[in-house]
C-alpha cells in the first residue's frame, strides 16, 4: 500500500461501515504500524479527516470510518436501527474487531468523543493514546448554543424537536464550519457543501433529530469517562480550535484536572479546526504520539 488513501469498506453485522485508509507502504506494510482510529462528528463524515490522513499516513496506519447513518457507511432505517450513542459505539467497537485491530490511538472529534471514550471505558487496554479535538467531556466545556439541545432533552415534545432543525439547514452548517475562523475565505466550501448532501437524504433528518435527543446519554456518562482519565492516564492531547460556539475551551483544560498526562494545545479558529489548522494539528499530533513512543 503506498501513502494513498484506499476507500473500503466492512459489515458489521449486516450493516455497511465505509471506512478510509492509508499507511505505511515497504516490505511490512501498514498492518505493522501502530494505529490511529480517527472518529468523526456531527454533521460530517470521515471526508473531514482529508487532509490529515496523509500526513500521519507517513508514520501510521490511519483508520477513518463513517459512523453509522453518517457519509457512505449504512443508514438504515429507524425501525431496523436504533440511532443512540451507544448503539454507535457498540457497531465501531465491533468494525475494529472486524478490521483487526486490537490497540490503536484514537482521535475524537464531536460526537466521536462520546463514541471513543466509550470504547476506551470498554476496552482500555487498547487504547495507546487520545487526541481529543473538540471532543469534550467536561460540563463545563458545553457553551449556551446547547440551551434549545438541552430542552428536548427535558421536554421531548413534538415542538422542541422541530426547533433543532435549524441545525440540520445548509446555513447552519456552513456557520459551523466558518464560525471562530480568523479569516473565512480559507474554509472550503466542499466539505459544508457534502455534508449538506448527506444530511438532505429522506430520513436523515430524523436520525439526526434522534441523536441530539440521545446526547444526553454522553453527559451522563461524563463522570465515567473522568474516572477512565484518572485511573489510567493515557496520554492525551487536547487539540482545541478556542472560538469553537458549542465546546469551550474549559472543555480542553479540564482533562488537566484528571489526567496528568494531558496536554492542552490551542488554535486560532472554531469547531472544524482541521479546516483551517490542519498543518498545524498534524504536527502538533506527530510530536505528541513520538513522545507517547507510539
Amino acid at each position: 500500500m503506498s501513502n494513498g488513501v484506499d476507500y473500503r469498506s466492512a459489515q458489521v453485522d449486516g450493516l455497511k461501515v465505509f471506512y478510509r485508509e492509508a499507511g505505511p507502504a515497504g516490505p511490512a506494510g501498514p498492518a505493522d504500524a501502530p494505529v490511529v482510529l480517527l472518529l468523526h462528528g456531527f454533521p460530517t463524515a470521515g471526508h473531514m479527516f482529508r487532509d490529515l490522513i496523509p500526513a500521519l499516513a507517513e508514520r501510521y496506519r490511519v483508520i477513518a470510518p463513517d459512523l453509522p447513518g453518517f457519509g457512505q457507511s449504512g443508514m438504515p432505517s429507524r425501525e431496523e436501527f436504533e440511532y443512540s450513542f451507544a448503539h454507535i459505539a457498540e457497531v465501531i467497537d465491533r468494525f475494529t474487531e472486524e478490521i483487526g485491530l486490537d490497540r490503536y490511538a484514537i482521535y475524537v472529534f464531536d460526537y466521536g468523543a462520546p463514541t471513543g471514550f466509550r470504547l476506551a471505558t470498554l476496552h482500555p487496554e487498547r487504547v495507546t493514546a487520545i487526541i481529543s479535538q473538540n471532543g469534550n467531556a467536561y460540563e463545563e466545556g458545553l457553551s449556551d448554543g446547547w440551551t434549545p439541545i438541552r430542552a428536548y432533552w427535558e421536554d421531548r415534545s413534538q415542538a422542541n424537536r422541530e426547533a433543532l432543525r435549524t441545525f440540520l439547514s445548509p446555513e447552519m452548517v456552513a456557520w459551523q464550519y466558518t464560525h471562530g475562523t480568523p479569516e473565512t475565505a480559507t474554509v472550503s466550501p466542499d466539505g459544508y457543501s457534502l455534508d449538506s448532501f448527506y444530511l438532505a437524504r429522506p430520513g436523515a433528518d430524523e436520525v439526526q433529530l434522534d441523536l441530539m435527543g440521545d446526547y444526553k446519554s454522553n453527559v451522563e456518562l461524563y463522570p465515567a469517562f473522568q474516572e477512565y482519565f484518572r485511573k489510567y492516564t493515557p496520554p492525551l492531547l487536547a487539540a482545541w480550535g478556542r472560538n469553537d460556539p458549542f465546546f469551550l475551551p474549559a472543555g480542553a483544560e479540564a482533562y488537566r484536572r484528571d489526567n496528568p498526562n494531558a496536554t492542552v494545545r490551542f488554535f486560532d479558529t472554531g469547531h472544524f479546526a482541521l479546516e483551517t489548522h490542519a498543518d498545524e494539528i498534524a504536527e502538533a499530533i506527530l510530536d505528541f504520539l513520538g513522545n507517547a513512543g507510539l
